[in-house]
């Protein structure tokens, strides 16, 4: 079995993130910020915005996070939209009230939704770049490949597909409504999953010398899981991401550097 780390790329990537922030810096005065805004008390929605503030320190950009009620957003995100020293603002999902996402996420400015949940956004969305930056890394060719994309959501499978079909990949896209799974994984070379329910890939579902990248989030039992079933880390005839390591750290350094990104783009406006 041959596994995608990416923990072991993010480190990288992480590397040269920090010497373009000290660039932005010393060159141009620019000090990237993010703000985040976070409209429900959650442990887990607490440990990923720690994550957040973890790596933003490490590359020394700041991390500020406005915990409000969610009356509260309208305002906090207009504040933070007419800020000059913000450069990317994320409003942490999910909110409490799940039927305001979308009028909420697109209030953010297009240059600043460095998330990229918006209508509008100018950016490409976090996870599905980290994918893209996993099967590159490893040198895994899409071109030519029959990919399988199970998920069509928001975040992950609906951006994904569109990035997959903009390269001219060859990708079939299943969701809870597909029938026959299993014959479709079975012809695919690579497979993507990005559902969040546990255990919805087994291997009589996966053909010799397949990919698998499990992008999907799940709680089960009190843990997190992914999408892909144990048993698959028994295979020793494919490849496939790590149970932790894999996508998650990889979506991190996604975020950011579309962050760095947006610092970027400042000077080319103050420069116009």
């Amino acid at each position: 079995m041959k596994i995608l780390n990416g923990s072991e790329l993010a480190g990288f990537i992480k590397e040269r993130q920090a010497k373009q922030v000290r660039a932005l810096r010393q060159a141009h005065d620019v000090f990237p910020k993010l703000a985040i805004v976070q409209c429900k008390d959650d442990p887990v929605i607490d440990t990923y915005v720690r994550l957040k503030k973890s790596y933003g320190s490490d590359i020394l950009i700041e991390v500020d996070v406005y915990r409000i009620s969610q009356d509260k957003a309208d305002e906090t995100i207009s504040v933070l939209n007419n800020d000059p020293s913000v450069h990317g603002i994320i409003v942490q999902l999910p909110l409490a009230d799940t039927s305001e996402t979308d009028r909420v996420v697109s209030l953010v400015e297009p240059e600043k939704d460095v998330d990229a949940l918006g209508p509008d956004a100018t950016f490409e969305p976090a996870t599905p770049m980290a994918i893209m930056w996993l099967l590159a890394g490893y040198n895994i060719d899409l071109a030519g490949k029959k990919v399988l994309l199970i998920g069509r959501g928001k975040l992950v499978g609906a951006p994904l597909e569109k990035i997959l079909q903009a390269n001219d990949i060859d990708v079939a896209v299943a969701d809870r409504s597909t029938k026959e799974l299993d014959v479709l994984s079975n012809s695919a070379d690579v497979i993507i999953t990005a559902t969040g329910s546990p255990a919805i890939l087994y291997s009589n579902m996966v053909k010799e010398r397949a990919v698998v990248v499990d992008a999907g989030i799940a709680s089960e039992a009190g843990k997190t899981v992914g999408d892909v079933a144990l048993e698959l880390y028994e295979r020793d005839d494919i490849t496939i991401t790590p149970s932790k390591g894999g996508v998650g750290p990889l979506t991190v350094c996604a975020l950011f550097e579309n962050v760095i990104g947006a610092a970027q783009a400042s000077i080319r406006q103050e420069e116009m």
